[in-house]
Order: C-alpha cells, then structure tokens, then sequence
C-alpha cells in the first residue's frame, strides 16, 4: 500500500480540519489550424473556462510548426480572456537567438508562464538533433528563458521514465537540472496506473526534488489514438484497460461515460493519498475534462472524498 503524501511539496495543499481544498486546475490545448478547429478550440476554453483552472498551455508542434499559431492563440487568451495563458517553447529547429526573440515577444505581450521542453525531432527525421546554435536540451532552455524574463516556467516529467532515457536515475537527473536551471514546477506525462506517479514522487523526493510535480491526465477520447501516443511517450497501457476498450471504439454512448470514470477514479485514488493539483490533457474539447472536474469538486464539497478509498474501473486496486 502507499502512503498517503502528507507534506506539501509536492503540490498539493494541506486539507483544513474536516474540510477538503478543492484540487487546482490546469489545462492543456494545441492551437487550432483550420477556422473549423478554431471554432471548437474557443467552445473549448470558454466550457472550461468556467472552472477557474489556475492556467491555461497551448502547444507547439515539433520543430516550432505552430508558432504563429500558438502565439495567435495566446495573445488572444491573454487579450479576451480573464485565463492567465502559458506558451509552450521548445528547443527544435531554432537558433537561441530566435528562441529569445520568441520570448521576448511573449513576455511584451504580458504573457507571465512557459511550459519549456527539449521537444520531440520533426516528423521522418532520424532522432532528436540540437540546433547547432540553439539550446541543446531542457535544461538550457529555461536557463536561457530565465536570462530573457523572470518568466514562471514549467518542465515536463516522467513517471515511467522518458524513452530516451538511459535509466529512472538519469531522468531524475536531468528533471533536477531543469528545475535547478529555473523552473518552478514539473508536469508529468499522461499515465493509467495512479501508483507509478506516486511512486515517482517518493523517487524524486528521495533525489533531492522539492518542486511540485502535477499529474497529466488524459481522459481518453480515442483510445487508438492514446495508444499510439502511449507507446511514443512511454506511458504503459494496463491490459484491463486494453480490454475494456477492446469493443468501445465505435459506441460514443458507452466509451464516453466510461472515459470520465476512469479519469475521476484515477484523480479520486490520488486526491486521498494528498494530491490536490491536476493537469489536464484536453485534446481540445470541453465534455470529459469538464465532467471530471466537476465531479472531483462535488466530491470535495460533499465530503465524499474524504470517506472513500476510490479504486480504478475493471483492473482495480487493492
């Protein structure tokens, strides 16, 4: 059994006597690239809107492909929305140089967060290759962030340890150079088994890690498309959860239903060992996130949360 967090380091906040906090939220977008996107993009901000996630990220496509379109869409969150926006940055395809002007624009534009990572290599590329005058990893982008503006800046984690990694240690390693290089907090991959984050935490504590580290969710929308993006990530798919969604792609009625209960169970298992901040992976679209979210809240106000032990659909915790 693991224990419950009890301290606050890592994120999460401490309870009042007999009353839950309500979790903190966050959640993710990519920048539309059609006026159809567009469309469902800001029906999606303005449905989550209204659950006062603490903020808002866009994406950036491999190599920098969306960067007008990330930035579009971050002055416009910033200008027309009470949201507080935080632009993704990666170090492919760009000279420091441009990253920095990249930044500087951000920063002019009165955006205060960036979600900073090494990025992944462009599409039919043979791996991941630094910019001869870039930034050659994480680490040394937010460095370069911090030298540009005290921007708040976020970095990504790995609970099942990045695929490129040599070992867990070596990940934990190069997650500590990235806070230790300036940034205030970790956002971890998506995963489906609530223990292997917890177990991440202890891991990273153990390494000297302080900073919070946010757990990613995903609720899943297409579940061929979360296992393609799994495998890419590192992230392992349980076999209940393959099996539960072995005959669920083509019926809506029953995969969404079933998608929100996963995600609750998942956020529920760990809002009773202490987490109480959650990042959500939203794919662009309000209905799951925006169900989770609040069934996790009317968990907290009724009280709920606290009585209950809450356990994953199907595969289980024991």
């Amino acid at each position: 059994m693991v224990e419950v967090i009890r301290n606050t380091s890592d994120g999460s906040r401490p309870a009042v006597e007999g009353k839950a906090s309500l979790p903190r939220l966050s959640f993710e977008f990519f920048p539309p690239g059609t006026p159809a996107a567009e469309e469902r993009f800001w029906d999606a901000v303005v449905g989550l809107s209204a659950l006062n996630p603490e903020f808002v990220s866009v994406t950036y496509g491999a190599g920098g492909t969306t960067q007008e379109r990330t930035f579009k869409a971050i002055d416009r969150l910033r200008r027309e929305t009470a949201l507080e926006p935080a632009a993704h940055l990666t170090c492919v395809g760009a000279s420091r140089a441009e990253i920095d002007a990249i930044a500087e624009k951000y920063w002019e534009a009165g955006v205060r967060r960036i979600v900073a990572l090494r990025g992944d290599a462009p599409q039919g590329s043979a791996g991941y290759e630094p910019h001869p005058q870039g930034y050659a990893y994480a680490a040394d982008l937010v460095a370069g962030l911090k030298r540009v503006a005290d921007f708040e800046i976020s970095v990504a984690a790995y609970p099942e340890v990045h695929p490129e990694a040599c070992s867990a240690a070596a990940d934990l390693d190069n997650l500590k150079r990235k806070l230790d290089a300036g940034a205030s907090q970790a956002i971890t991959q998506f995963f489906f088994d609530p223990d292997d984050y917890l177990r991440f935490i202890d891991r990273a504590r153990a390494a000297g890690i302080t900073a919070p580290i946010i757990p990613g969710i995903l609720p899943i929308v297409n579940f061929q498309r979360t296992r393609e993006i799994a495998a890419s990530c590192n992230a392992a798919l349980p076999g209940w959860l393959v099996d539960l969604y072995a005959d669920l792609e083509e019926n809506n009625q029953v995969r969404h239903p079933v998608a929100v209960s996963l995600a609750v169970d998942l956020c529920r298992y760990l809002m009773a060992r202490g987490v109480e901040d959650f990042h959500f992976y939203t794919l662009n679209r309000a209905d799951l996130t925006a169900a989770v979210c609040r069934l996790l809240r009317n968990d907290v106000r009724s009280g709920q949360s606290q009585r209950e032990r809450p356990r994953l659909l199907a595969g289980g915790l024991s």
